[in-house]
């Protein structure tokens, strides 16, 4: 018969309360100055370079960018972190689109819209029952 298995209280007797005690959450791991330095050159060359369709660094699109040049993995809320902590901050566009004709929104919202918008149903009485034609 093979050996019973260990007793893995051992550290408790040899080192007391402080041999159990959590030491913490490991962490993530974090980037080198280097690698802070080379996704600040990736992110001021822009999302277009990197595949991306329009000019917008998402959270999402910084965080996949980060696994893909350093093999490394973020939550959004930790690159948000090294964001912050680099000097990177959130911005939305001051103006709107210069293509965008405000005149034809309006118009668009008072004669498409009503057009287009599915009707609502009327409420009527009907059976629970899936059964029942008058429930459909």
């Amino acid at each position: 018969m093979s050996e019973p298995e260990q007793d893995h209280s051992w550290s408790r007797r040899e080192r007391g309360e402080v041999g159990v005690r959590s030491k913490g959450s490991p962490g993530r791991p974090r980037l080198s100055s280097s690698q802070t330095a080379r996704l600040k050159r990736e992110l001021e060359r822009g999302p277009l370079v990197h595949g991306r369709a329009d000019q917008r660094w998402t959270l999402a699109r910084v965080k996949t960018l980060i696994g893909r040049l350093f093999h490394v993995s973020y939550t959004v809320e930790g690159t948000w972190r090294i964001l912050r902590r680099h000097g990177w901050s959130w911005q939305q566009p001051a103006r709107r689109a210069i293509e965008r004709d405000d005149a034809a929104v309006e118009v668009w919202k008072k004669e498409t819209w009503p057009r287009v918008r599915a009707p609502r149903r009327p409420s009527r009485r009907g059976s629970s029952s899936r059964t029942k034609p008058g429930s459909r």
